[in-house]
């Protein structure tokens, strides 16, 4: 008995082992090389595994026990963080935002909610101020020296590339369909806030960008760069889809602003601001890149929300 079964186990491996060389000869060497050494996605790691955040935190709209956003400290950020309804890996590692109509905002001078990374140039330092003219935070190149020199950079350049995924489709015509993906934010304003818009009864979204100078300084300068940010816009020939990767260039030097959009097989949509008479150029102003997705939309659905996917985010100052 013993013997039989010796007799079928050989005859068994040798029947495997035909049937291995057999199939092996339908298989191409990519296939076998996939086999080999398959590709493992790990979608339950935090974006930090994927992404440099080590001079970043994140607001997110839960309550943080005030009645207000609550903030993910860089520490925190940096040690797996994610949250599975508003900050999030993609199943290919992108970085996801997600923000809803409904939620905790960072003030209570804030309208609309936000999903966003604040650039934090201290990292875990926590001994140096979040705000103020210091190692936080950094300046135009057209500042005092003073400033200059205590701020941890001046002038600044920020890379992304991006995919929109899902834009608000309830509420008021004014709001519906909007989102801010990248901007500067100074001590009370927002040298830039570029925006992704696409209307429910559009098949494509439009890019523009808002500047706005100082209170005394002048009033906020709206520019398109695809399509229109018009309430009734038409279906913009060249906008941009949802899901369809794209990149965004945010860039100062003095006081010289430029935006970039970027795509593949496309020519660059580049926009340029002289910022001369916008008052940041002065004492006491420091600046801050943001990214993500802060809603722009607080008259739609609770449920109803923005949702954007990174795929790369970079940034740059130059330092004394």
């Amino acid at each position: 008995m013993y013997q039989m079964k010796s007799v079928l186990k050989f005859i068994l491996v040798g029947l495997t082992s035909l049937l291995f060389v057999f199939c092996s000869s339908f298989i191409s060497e990519e296939e076998e090389q996939q086999i080999i050494t398959p590709i493992v996605v790990n979608p339950t790691s935090g974006p930090a595994s994927n992404f440099d955040l080590k001079t970043w935190n994140l607001s997110i709209p839960d309550n943080n026990g005030s009645g207000v956003a609550k903030t993910i400290t860089v520490l925190a950020l940096n040690q797996n963080y994610q949250n599975d309804k508003y900050f999030y890996s993609a199943d290919d590692q992108g970085m996801v935002f997600k923000c809803f109509v409904d939620g905790f905002k960072t003030s209570a001078n804030t309208s609309y909610t936000r999903t966003e990374l604040r650039e934090m140039l201290r990292g875990t330092n926590t001994g140096i101020n979040t705000q103020g003219v210091n190692k936080n935070n950094w300046v135009f190149g057209s500042a005092p020296i003073a400033d200059k020199n205590a701020a941890a950079g001046f002038d600044g350049e920020m890379n992304a590339t991006v995919a929109v995924n899902y834009v608000t489709i309830t509420g008021s015509s004014s709001q519906v369909g909007r989102v801010i993906i990248g901007q500067i934010h100074a001590n009370d304003d927002e040298p830039v806030r570029l925006y992704y818009r696409k209307l429910p009864t559009n098949e494509l979204g439009s890019i523009y960008i808002a500047h706005e100078p100082r209170d005394g300084f002048g009033s906020e300068q709206w520019y398109d760069m695809i399509g229109s940010r018009s309430n009734s816009a038409s279906n913009p020939t060249d906008g941009i889809a949802l899901d369809e990767k794209f990149s965004y260039k945010i860039k100062t030097v003095n006081n010289i602003l430029t935006v970039t959009i970027s795509r593949p097989e496309k020519p660059d949509v580049v926009k340029e601001v002289d910022m001369t008479n916008s008052g940041y150029d002065v004492g006491g102003q420091y600046m801050y890149f943001k990214a993500g997705v802060y809603n722009q939309n607080n008259s739609g659905n609770a449920s109803d929300y923005v949702q954007a996917t990174f795929y790369k985010l970079e940034k740059s100052h130059t330092t004394n």
